[in-house]
Order: C-alpha cells, then structure tokens, then sequence
C-alpha cells in the first residue's frame, strides 16, 4: 500500500472548494508519456495553479501503473525545482470501470479515482460507486461519479449517443452513493469529433463547423438542486482549428474535427462546475508539432528533436487553458 501522501500529492476535496466559492475550474489534463507531464507542471507552474493529472485506464496499460506513480511522484519533485515549493498535484484514475481497478490505483499512490458506471442501470450505478467511495474514504482518496451518458470515443470509453443528466435524480445519486464529485452530461463529448457534421451548423464565412451549444438549463437546475457541489465536465476539449489546420498541412486528415467552444467552457468553468477535463486538445497539439517537424526537417531521427517542440506546443495549449478558459491562474 502506497498512500498518494507519501508521494507530495493531494487529493481533490479542499481544491474543488475553492473553485467552487471562487468561481474557476480545475484544469485536469490526461497524460501518458514524460514529455506531456513536463508540460503539464511547467504549465502549472509557470500558472501558479492547481493541476490534477489524469490517467485513464488505456494509458494505465500504456505506460505501466509503476512508472505513472514515479511520474507523479516526479512532478511534486520538479514542481518544487521549478520554484513552486507547495504544488497542488492529484493524480486522479480517469474513467475507471470496475472497483478493482479503483482500489488497485488507491492501493498505488492515487489520490483521487473516477468510478464511471453511467452505462450501468442507475441502481447499480450507485452501489458501484458507493463500494468504491467506502474504499477510497479509508484512505482520504476522493472520488468522481458520473451520471448521465456522454458520446464520443476516447480509450475504451465509448458510446454512440448521450444520454443528459436527469437534474432529479442528482440528490438521491450523490446523497446515497457518498461520492464527492460528479461528472454530469450536458452535451460534452469524447474525441476530436464531438459531434457530426449534421448536429453542426457551418460558418458561411469560413465554412468551418459551428458545434450545438451544451444544456447549460441542465447544469443550472443541477446547480438549484446541489448547491456548492463539485460538478466535473468530461469530453471538453476545444479541439482548437490551428491544430487541425497544421496537422492536415502536413499530411493528417482530420477532416470535420470539432469541440467545445472556449466560450461555453469559461462560462461553465464560473458555475459549480470545478473541474473540466482535457484530453484531446494535448493529443492535437503534440500531433501537430511532430508533424510540422518532420515535414520541414526530414534529416531528424533523434526523438527529442521532435519531442522538444511537441511538449513546447502542449505547454503552450496548457497556460492557455489555464490562463484564458478555466481562470485557475494564481490561485496557489
């Protein structure tokens, strides 16, 4: 048993308070590889806020769980070298799908852990996620619920259609189950193609796709009904145009790629909602430097020739998150 304070981490609960009664949102990046973590906490660092680092269970297998705690521990570590002596770090499970899973992170050094049973019938969905909060709540680990179905494809977690929050069923959800935050559908989605182009209106001066907007009615009635509780968006990736523009430039295709517009994000992130997950922006942005490199020095064969401007162009996407959509900018 490795408790995540052993490791300098932190878990979610004073965090997501103080969004909530300051009216940001947490930024919580998903990451896989050394490069993306670096970003993150230079990011964060150079921010002055708090950070969660997501890991879902297909970078768990990726990566190896060992490594991704040393990771974690290593980024306490160079947060404070980077002149950030009490960072505000979790290492959260994103999207776990069984209680095994979740007490085999809180078990290695997780401070916080999603138990996602929103497929489930919505008895089972709370017995689920009740196991996994009297687990986690032994050992001060947090721990997300999600009810309500989003759309999209990132990892293993898929579904075809959403399936919006019912705002009545928030109390009884979160009162019996003892979760301390959750995850709610309001028209997020998984993916670089959150929604099909004839859910989509087109810009008659660009022709670039104009996404539905998100259910912000449903997000304000859960709000009435649950005051002050932490609420997470999922599937929030912008999905910024200049990273699709670069990457089809230089031989993607990523035709028809879309997300959430900034401006609905930096309006949820002022409400209860304290935490907003992005996964699929860092994908395009370390896309987009790699291919841009390759193109323009086709003689580089040393990964950090082309790893370097990657991890500069996620750091970039990050402080930009940080700073312009979330507001969780000097807040340390």
């Amino acid at each position: 048993m490795t408790s995540y304070k052993e490791l300098g981490l932190v878990n979610t609960r004073e965090m997501f308070k103080k969004a909530v009664d300051g009216g940001y949102a947490i930024p919580a990046f998903n990451f896989n590889t050394l490069e993306q973590m670096q970003a993150i906490v230079q990011a964060a660092v150079e921010t002055k806020s708090p950070v969660i680092m997501q890991v879902s269970k297909g970078a768990r297998n990726y990566a190896n769980g060992t490594i991704l705690r040393y990771m974690a521990q290593g980024a306490v570590e160079y947060a404070k070298e980077l002149g950030c002596p009490n960072p505000q770090i979790v290492l959260h499970l994103d999207h776990g799908d069984t209680f095994e899973l979740c007490k085999d992170c809180i078990d290695n050094g997780f401070s916080s852990v999603m138990i996602d049973g929103s497929s489930l019938p919505y008895e089972e969905n709370i017995a689920l996620t009740k196991k996994v909060v009297e687990y986690a709540h032994k050992y001060d680990v947090t721990v997300e619920a999600e009810l309500g179905v989003l759309a999209g494809v990132e990892d293993e977690v898929a579904s075809e259609v959403s399936h919006y929050t019912k705002p009545e069923e928030v109390i009884d959800f979160s009162t019996r189950s003892g979760c301390d935050s959750l995850a709610i559908s309001i028209g997020t989605s998984h993916g670089a193609y959150k929604f099909t182009p004839e859910q989509c209106t087109r810009d008659p001066k660009t022709g670039k796709l104009v996404p539905p907007p998100l259910a912000f009615d449903i997000l304000h009635e859960i709000e009435k009904k649950l005051p002050g509780f932490p609420i997470v968006l999922h599937g929030s990736s912008s999905v910024p145009q200049d990273e699709v523009d670069t990457i089809n430039k230089y031989g993607g295709k990523l035709p028809d790629a879309v997300g959430i517009p900034e401006e609905q994000l930096r309006e949820a992130s002022k409400s209860a909602v304290c935490k907003i997950n992005i996964d699929s922006d860092s994908r395009l942005a370390m896309t987009a430097a790699i291919r841009k490199h390759f193109v323009e020095n086709p003689s580089h064969f040393d990964p950090r020739q082309y790893l370097k401007p990657a991890r500069e162009n996620m750091k970039k996407m990050y402080i930009h998150k940080i700073v312009d959509v979330l507001g969780s900018n000097d807040k340390l």
